[in-house]
């Protein structure tokens, strides 16, 4: 029954992360292989403070393994930051959370194993501080990560970063380090402690949460009436009558017509699935998301054939020429990949 109690707290946080998602931008699937990713994160870890145990003071490793938890738990969550697999603050939180909770439920496991016999309300207590400790700051350094890994990208594209986006960042970061370390470090009364924990972590990922928020409604509103312009500029072969389509013309003559052909399709199909996908994401944020049409998801599948058929063709001269107009932005392609995924459903 300890070994119940001690674990129960790990799925009711879990499953109460997961009700978050409104969006619906993270798998069951996805969930699961993150909670078995910080299981062997935890194990890791383990590893490692049993080789250290004797070397670093105990002292010492109050402050030191607070950060080593937090840096081998990252492995997975900068792993899907860099590859654009989460593109918003809440699914970072949600897998971030996963990998924390993954960890905790190894880590009750050990301390219920080794340590000295619990009784059924201290194995509950202790799990719902464990799994509060990991998932909470695994959940703020997903954010941070993949706030991180977005400003990187606009640098990349030679973008503006803007100084706040860097201060939350690095904010993020910190503060999640610094509850580790507080937790790990001053003991007070376990209900002081554990209400001192739960508000910190609950304020900064509400905070979260509401910035996510607004930065997912501006990038739904972001450009689409550019990209609106510009498809029907195309369509009716009039690209002088917008900025973009202008800039377009203007590469004309360094290409023979069939490249500068190609090129034209190639961006009209960018624009098509950025616009699809764009509309999916707000039809599912509405409830409104009614399953495709096999006809409608056979003529995605076919247009995205096709756009990458255009990419491989096209020289990498073509394509970095037209890069500012088709580049794909982490939540565009997140966007994009979730509407191809359920087409293929």
């Amino acid at each position: 029954m300890s070994f119940a109690a001690a674990l129960l707290p790990v799925v009711v946080y879990i499953a109460l992360v997961y009700v978050l998602d409104n969006f619906a931008l993270v798998s069951v699937k996805r969930l699961l292989a993150l909670v078995l990713c910080g299981m062997v994160s935890a194990l890791i870890s383990f590893g490692l403070f049993q080789l250290t145990g004797k070397v670093v003071p105990e002292r010492v490793s109050d402050f030191l393994d607070p950060l080593v938890e937090e840096l081998v738990k990252a492995v997975p969550l900068v792993y899907l930051a860099s590859r654009k697999k989460v593109a918003f603050f809440i699914d970072s939180v949600i897998c971030g959370a996963a990998v924390g909770g993954g960890f905790s439920i190894l880590e009750n496991v050990f301390y219920l194993v080794m340590g000295e016999p619990l009784s059924m309300g201290t194995a509950l207590f202790r799990g719902l501080e464990v799994a509060l400790i990991h998932m909470g700051c695994s959940a703020v350094v997903a954010a941070a990560l993949m706030l991180a890994v977005r400003l990187i990208e606009r640098e990349r594209s030679r973008l503006e970063v803007k100084q706040k986006d860097v201060t939350v960042a690095a904010f993020l970061m910190a503060s999640a380090l610094v509850v580790h370390i507080f937790h790990n470090s001053f003991h007070f009364p376990p209900l002081i402690q554990y209400a001192v924990v739960f508000g910190s972590l609950a304020a900064l990922l509400l905070w979260t949460y509401q910035y996510d928020s607004g930065m997912i409604h501006r990038w739904l509103d972001k450009g689409i009436d550019k990209q609106i312009a510009l498809l029907t500029s195309i369509r009716e072969g009039n690209l002088e009558h917008t900025r973009t389509g202008a800039f377009l013309l203007s590469v004309r003559d360094a290409f023979p017509p069939e490249v500068f052909f190609d090129i034209i399709c190639f961006v009209q199909l960018h624009m098509e699935l950025t616009l699809a996908a764009r509309s999916r994401f707000m039809l599912h944020e509405a409830g409104l998301a009614f399953p495709l049409e096999p006809e409608r998801a056979q003529e995605l599948l076919s247009q995205y054939s096709e756009y990458v058929t255009l990419e491989k063709r096209l020289g990498r001269t073509a394509r970095m020429a037209v890069a500012p107009v088709v580049k794909f932005y982490p939540s565009d392609r997140k966007a994009l990949d979730d509407l191809l995924s359920e087409c293929k459903r």
